[in-house]
């Protein structure tokens, strides 16, 4: 599972990391603590009309996918488990609007209710996680674009603390995976293939990135979102043993 994350880096830094043509992420600033609903900035291509090839741009979206329709409002959806791409209710979006979400690590706890101990997880540097976007209207008729995050079977330190990590995406990938191309093809049998091959890839990478990954035990503080300030850097600090 992945439930907050956080990323350091300013839109210019991710312009600049991702090789992007530019950005529409408007106000963003450096966070350490993203929680589910906040507007995070993702990574995305699309093809303008006319053009030989796609843009790629740094863009603010919305950690919230849009309920099933007709069916009761639970909590926000996060995350999309990379073993269910390919069925009904995220073929479309897997298919069309695959999108990169930019994390310098991410939080998981253990422990029991109210004594929660939470852990940061993080790489070397920065991390690619891939994840799929989507246009969607809110309460007001407004189009906003939102994100969820790719999840997998947790691989090497992540599955330490919790079974499920973000699936992260190897630079040498980041093109496949966001080529606005459509994968559905023109029968049943090419479009199944077409998703299997991008499942496979994705698995390949993100295990190959799982064994890099390493975990801290940092502040209980990150556990209340709202008593915390999202920009104070120190609570990805790791605690002194």
């Amino acid at each position: 599972m992945c439930g907050r994350f956080a990323m350091n880096e300013d839109v210019d830094d991710l312009i600049r990391d991702f090789v992007a043509a530019g950005g529409r992420a408007g106000d963003w600033r450096p966070s350490y603590s993203i929680a589910p609903t906040d507007p995070a900035p993702i990574v995305r291509e699309w093809q303008p009309e006319g053009a030989d090839a796609p843009t790629r741009e740094v863009t603010l979206a919305t950690w919230d996918w849009p309920q099933p329709a007709g069916a009761p409002r639970r909590g926000p959806i996060i995350n999309a488990r990379l073993e269910k791409l390919d069925q009904r209710f995220w073929v479309g979006a897997f298919s069309n609007a695959r999108c990169i979400v930019p994390m310098l690590g991410y939080y998981e706890w253990t422990g029991e209710k109210g004594a929660k101990q939470p852990h940061f997880i993080h790489g070397d540097g920065l991390l690619a996680a891939a994840g799929v976007s989507w246009a969607s209207k809110d309460a007001d008729g407004d189009w906003s674009r939102v994100f969820a995050v790719v999840t997998r079977e947790a691989r090497d330190a992540s599955g330490e603390v919790h079974d499920r990590m973000p699936a992260f995406l190897e630079p040498d990938t980041w093109a496949t995976w966001l080529n606005p191309q459509s994968i559905t093809g023109a029968s049943p049998t090419e479009s199944a293939a077409n998703r299997s091959a991008m499942i496979d890839l994705l698995d390949r990478t993100s295990t190959a990135v799982a064994a890099t990954m390493r975990t801290r035990l940092v502040d209980r503080r990150v556990n209340s979102v709202r008593a915390i300030d999202p920009q104070d850097a120190t609570l990805v600090d790791g605690l002194e043993t």
